[in-house]
């Protein structure tokens, strides 16, 4: 399958960036590229590093085995709260904190909303991997039931306030995966009243969060960061239009680039965050503020520095 090569600008300009949304391999299904291959081509491109995103695994350990193996790259790892590391699992987040993980995912493939929404899916709708995963998952007898991160009341679960709590101690970030629109609110909420530094709404305008421009802008005003990635963008399954509006009324600032690739039909992963910033170049955003978003952003939430 042929794709678009990145322009030389904007290679440039992307350089130094974390890509902090990578699905590589090995995984539990089809990766386009294993983690030693890409943090090679990351190295060769001049990117700083990328987080490893798995539904299903802690990646903390991956990571560090990345790290020693292809000097001058910072791979670091993960952990999704899905079924099969507990959900809301506090002690599961507290030693994926101890090995050195650096983001955590609450639910994204066992979600309320995220089940709800393939629930109505159309029947002729292109699934993604790990949705026919689950189907194969329930087909041979785990039909478990979905992570609620809220109570009857609209608050968090005492199971999410833990892990909260663990993610301030150790300074980690807060994604808010495949959460609907009332689930994240509450979560942005609840990680803030918990000493939560950094939260981050997960691809904002992802067809399953499809949060609204002035939802965007009153999450981005209580302090969390919008991550727009670039996969949905490529497949069609979120417009250009949509997010070049949704990106400019937040503002560069508020605003995270990541690629969310590793798909075996899509781009190169190492193309994925200089694709994207040729596009937002045509868009007409300046190159300091793809820069602000593609690596000033990426830097402080892989590193806690700023640049």
């Amino acid at each position: 399958m042929s794709h678009p090569t990145p322009s030389q600008r904007a290679r440039e300009l992307v350089r130094g960036a974390f890509d902090l949304h990578v699905h590589s391999g090995p995984d539990v299904m089809p990766r386009r590229i294993a983690d030693i291959d890409l943090a090679r081509r990351f190295l060769e491109v001049g990117l700083a590093g990328y987080v490893i995103k798995s539904h299903y695994v802690p990646t903390a350990e991956r990571a560090a085995v990345v790290r020693a193996a292809v000097p001058g790259v910072q791979v670091l790892g993960s952990i999704t709260l899905n079924r099969a590391v507990g959900g809301l699992n506090p002690l599961a987040v507290e030693i994926a904190a101890r090995e050195g993980a650096r983001l955590v995912w609450l639910p994204s493939v066992d979600a309320a909303n995220e089940r709800e929404h393939l629930r109505h899916a159309p029947p002729d709708a292109k699934l993604p991997y790990w949705a026919r995963l689950q189907r194969e998952m329930r087909e041979a007898g785990f039909d478990v039931p979905p992570v609620e991160v809220l109570g009857p009341d609209g608050d968090v679960v005492p199971e999410l306030r833990a892990v909260l709590r663990i993610v301030a101690r150790h300074d980690l970030v807060l994604a808010t995966g495949h959460l609907g629109r009332d689930e994240i609110f509450a979560v942005v909420r609840a990680a803030r009243e918990e000493g939560v530094r950094h939260v981050v709404v997960t691809h904002p305008d992802f067809p399953s969060q499809a949060l609204s421009r002035d939802d965007q802008i009153a999450l981005a005003d209580m302090g969390a960061i919008m991550e727009h990635c670039f996969t949905p963008l490529y497949s069609g399954k979120v417009s250009w239009e949509t997010a070049v509006s949704h990106i400019r009324a937040v503002g560069p600032e508020r605003v995270v680039l990541s690629t969310d690739l590793g798909q075996p039909d899509n781009p190169p992963v190492e193309d994925g965050l200089a694709l994207f910033a040729d596009r937002l170049l045509e868009a007409g955003f300046s190159e300091d503020e793809v820069r602000t978003m593609a690596v000033r952003n990426t830097v402080r939430l892989a590193t806690g520095r700023d640049l």
